[in-house]
Parts: structure tokens; C-alpha cells; sequence
């Protein structure tokens, strides 16, 4: 599968294969990638919301009135859901929404999602993530002309400090480490590019069954 190649200043563009780039079959690792994504989102959740049933709130567990004779409906306890200030029924507790991923299913799922942005072209790689000076103005024109819609996630073992005071106000650019590359950031930025040093070490992982 072809990728795009840029130069380090965006300028050129060019396209050609990335030696090892692992490419799935259509149909293959999606459930992987869904199973990852609401993980990963279930992982994220507190899990605290708690509210007292009717052994929980204050209250006299005294008959509030007679059975019979009054009129109104029999009732046993202040602390019926009914009344004001009585428990709730079947209202949440406390629980762990946690679900554990093993390493090989993460690992299809990061494939499957670069796969995915290769097919789509929105998957890039770059000589090198450089600047040499530190302007915002000037690497901004420089992605608006290559990129000009949607949020860029920029991908290097290890970032080039002009790169990062430069791009850091950047609304739309975020930067993650080869290494710590998961699905979750690829799937949810719209350009995923990343340098030439960084897609060695991205493919390395992906195929290191040891991992």
C-alpha cells in the first residue's frame, strides 16, 4: 500500500510503499478495534455514582399513621421511595466498569486502525519533524497548506524542541511518542503522520510477537 511521503518542511509530497508496513485484509481485526475503543472508553469511567435506597437515608421506621380510617394510602415508613426524601429504588452503586485487553488484541487493533488510515489516506510519513526556528506562524501556514482540514497527530520517537514550542499552540496538532502510539489517538484524529525513524519503530512493535 502506498503511503505519502513529505520533506520536513511539508513543501513536497510523493508517494511510495513503507518496507514491512503491515496491511490487513478487509473484515480482519475490526472487532479487535471495537473491542479496544469501548474498553478503553469503560476504562476511563469513575464508576462512583452512588445513591441511598431505603435502608440508606434518615428517617423513623415508624408506621407514619394508621392503617385504616385516615383516607389516604396505607403506608409503612417514611423511608418508602414514594415519599419525599425516601430512598431510591434501584438507583446506582458503586462498581468498576474496568475491562482488561490482552496485549495481542491491542496490538491488532493499533494495525487495523493504521491500516484503515492508509486506505483512506490520511496516513503520512515525514523525513524528519524539524523546525528550524521556533514559529508558530510559520509551521502553521506550512500544515494549512498540506493539511487543510482536521486534527494532525504527529508521531516521532522523540520530538525536536523547535517542533514542540512551535506547534504546541496549534489547536488542532497533537504529538505522541512511537512508543505509547495506540489506537484510541489514531482512530480519533483526522491525519495521523508520522517520521520516518518513528514508522521503524511503530512496525517493529507490530510485529514482535513477544510483545
Amino acid at each position: 500500500m502506498k503511503l505519502k511521503f513529505y520533506g520536513s518542511d511539508f513543501s513536497s509530497c510523493s508517494e511510495g510503499d513503507v518496507p514491512g508496513f503491515i496491511t490487513l485484509d478487509e473484515g480482519k481485526g475490526v472487532s479487535a478495534l471495537k473491542q479496544y475503543l469501548v474498553a478503553l472508553e469503560a476504562n476511563l469511567r469513575q464508576g462512583n455514582a452512588c445513591a441511598k435506597d431505603r435502608g440508606d437515608v434518615s428517617g423513623s421506621g415508624k408506621k407514619p399513621y394508621r392503617q385504616k380510617g385516615t383516607g389516604m394510602a396505607r403506608q409503612g415508613s417514611k423511608r418508602s421511595p414514594i415519599w419525599a426524601g425516601g430512598g431510591v429504588v434501584f438507583g446506582p452503586k458503586p462498581r468498576d466498569y474496568s475491562q482488561k485487553i490482552n496485549k495481542r488484541v491491542k496490538r491488532l487493533a493499533l494495525m487495523r486502525a493504521l491500516s484503515d488510515k492508509a486506505s483512506e489516506g490520511t496516513l503520512a510519513v515525514v523525513d524528519r519533524l524539524t523546525c528550524d526556528e521556533p514559529k508558530t506562524k510559520k509551521l502553521n501556514t506550512l500544515l494549512g497548506k498540506a493539511f487543510q482540514s482536521g486534527s494532525i497527530l504527529f508521531v516521532d520517537d522523540s520530538f525536536n524542541a523547535n517542533f514542540v514550542l512551535a506547534s504546541r499552540n496549534i489547536g488542532r496538532v497533537f504529538m505522541i511518542d512511537s512508543n505509547s502510539l495506540n489506537a484510541f489517538d489514531v482512530v480519533r484524529h483526522g491525519n495521523v503522520i508520522i517520521s520516518d525513524n518513528a514508522m521503524k519503530t511503530v512496525i517493529a512493535r507490530l510485529t514482535d510477537n513477544g510483545e
